[in-house]
C-alpha cells in the first residue's frame, strides 16, 4: 500500500486540548500564539492562522473583550488564593491583611502571562459566534 491509496487521517484535536494548546479553533493545527506562555520573550500572536489562513483579529479591538474574560479569570484566582490561605491557616483578621494581599498580587501576577494567553483563547473558542471547527479534509 501506499499513501496515495491510504492517506494518513490527521489527528483529531478535542475542543479542551486546542484550547490548552493554543491551536486554532477553525483547523485546530496551526498555532495562535508563536512563542511560548512563559519565557523571556514576549508572547506574540499571530495575526492568521499559519494552517489554514483564518484571521484571528474578527474585527477592529475584537480582543478587548479579552480583557474581560482576563478580569474574571483574576477575580476567580484571587477568590481562591485567599480561601486556600485561610484554609491553610492563616488567620482572617486584619493583622495578617497584607499578608493576604502579598500573596493574592503575587500569584495573579506570576498568572498574567497564562490570563493573557487563555483569556483569548477563551474568546475565540467558546465567545465568538460563527466561529466553528473544520476539520481539514483528507
Amino acid at each position: 500500500m501506499n499513501n496515495r491509496e491510504h492517506p494518513i487521517q490527521p489527528k483529531y484535536v478535542s475542543q479542551w486540548d486546542g484550547v490548552i494548546q493554543a491551536k486554532c479553533p477553525r483547523c485546530r493545527i496551526g498555532k495562535v500564539f508563536s512563542g511560548p506562555a512563559y519565557g523571556l520573550k514576549m508572547q506574540k500572536m499571530n495575526l492568521n492562522c499559519p494552517h489554514c489562513n483564518l484571521k484571528y483579529e474578527r474585527e477592529p479591538g475584537y480582543f478587548y473583550v479579552a480583557m474581560f474574560v482576563s478580569y474574571a479569570m483574576s477575580v476567580a484566582e484571587m477568590i481562591t488564593i485567599a480561601v486556600a490561605a485561610y484554609i491553610i491557616g492563616l488567620p482572617l483578621n486584619f493583622e495578617h491583611l497584607w499578608y493576604y494581599l502579598s500573596i493574592i498580587f503575587a500569584v495573579v501576577i506570576l498568572l498574567a502571562p497564562f490570563n493573557y494567553r487563555y483569556s483569548r483563547m477563551v474568546l475565540l473558542y467558546w465567545l465568538t459566534p460563527g466561529l466553528n471547527y473544520d476539520p481539514p479534509k483528507s
